[in-house]
């Protein structure tokens, strides 16, 4: 009851994301089964910082990555927190708790060369499908915005005349994306391709439920884009990972590498705190060592 009551909480107040909410009730159902497991019921009361470090000894046992961890107690650290500001407990067991430590993953990201060859007009015929997802492609590596974001695009976000995109980003917070002029006449193609498609005329106060459809005007999911990017992403051999967010990583990396400041790639992104954004100063500066080494006479030496 009170793990159903937190979840209300964050999915209705706090404006969690669907899949984020589902990610937390996994992870609190699980703990609640260790819980009773040990005590056999389920009493927050009980709960003090000794049992919560038997449970991350129980998750490194059972193979869980540190991130992995980390995650679940986060996901658990909130649950408290929400209970002890409800005055459902009298102490927060978390005080004294840290997480397993972990190597920080560098994200994976395309490089100009191979996403040229991506984008490249040959990859493409003059079918809606294709139309639709090289601009999906293009936005993707055009404006780092998240694949949630795109498939939530209405056609009254996009302003072709000042070229600007209206992103609606995590906990319903929105902001201003710029997009090229390249960027703009594919956008504007596509917006030619649908109207002919779902038989509109382009640009006459027609409002597709989604700026981004099918060829019989259902909404795309995020399901349906992955599988696109994913099918493109797979012809660069190197590539550990292909995704939408992946082409993300890539728009901040090269925004970087061309010497954006860090708090300007902060905004576009709309990430929260600028550490999030740092990330991809380490990923720039793998890519220079790898450079070095290639390169440098002696760098082998």
């Amino acid at each position: 009851m009170l793990i159903e009551s937190f979840l209300q909480y964050i999915r209705s107040e706090k404006n969690f994301s669907p899949h984020t909410v589902v990610s937390y009730q996994n992870d609190l159902k699980q703990f609640e089964d260790f819980v009773v497991s040990k005590m056999e019921t389920f009493d927050p009361k009980l709960i003090d910082a000794s049992f919560i470090r038997q449970w991350i000894v129980y998750l490194m046992g059972e193979g869980y990555s540190p991130l992995s961890v980390n995650r679940k107690l986060s996901s658990l650290k909130s649950f408290f927190k929400y209970l002890y500001k409800l005055s459902l407990i009298d102490s927060q067991p978390f005080k004294k708790i840290s997480g397993p430590k972990s190597n920080k993953m560098l994200p994976n990201f395309v490089k100009d060369k191979d996403m040229e060859v991506i984008l490249s007009e040959e990859s493409y015929d003059d079918s809606f499908g294709d139309i639709r997802d090289k601009a999906i492609l293009e936005v993707f590596y055009g404006t780092g915005m998240r694949c949630a974001e795109l498939v939530s695009l209405k056609d009254g976000d996009i302003d072709l005349d000042t070229c600007m995109l209206k992103v609606t980003g995590k906990r319903n917070k929105q902001r201003l994306i710029p997009f090229s002029v390249t960027l703009k006449e594919i956008l504007q193609s596509y917006f030619e391709s649908r109207a002919t498609a779902l038989q509109t005329p382009p640009n006459t106060g027609y409002q597709a439920q989604a700026f981004f459809v099918r060829k019989d005007g259902r909404s795309l999911t995020n399901s349906i884009i992955y599988n696109m990017v994913k099918k493109r992403l797979k012809t660069i051999p190197e590539l550990s990972k292909q995704s939408p967010h992946v082409l993300r990583h890539s728009f901040a990396t090269g925004m970087l590498n061309n010497g954006a400041d860090l708090n300007a790639v902060k905004e576009l992104l709309g990430h929260k705190s600028l550490a999030s954004t740092e990330v991809y100063t380490h990923t720039t500066f793998e890519e220079l060592k790898k450079v070095y080494h290639q390169a440098h006479p002696r760098a082998e030496l």
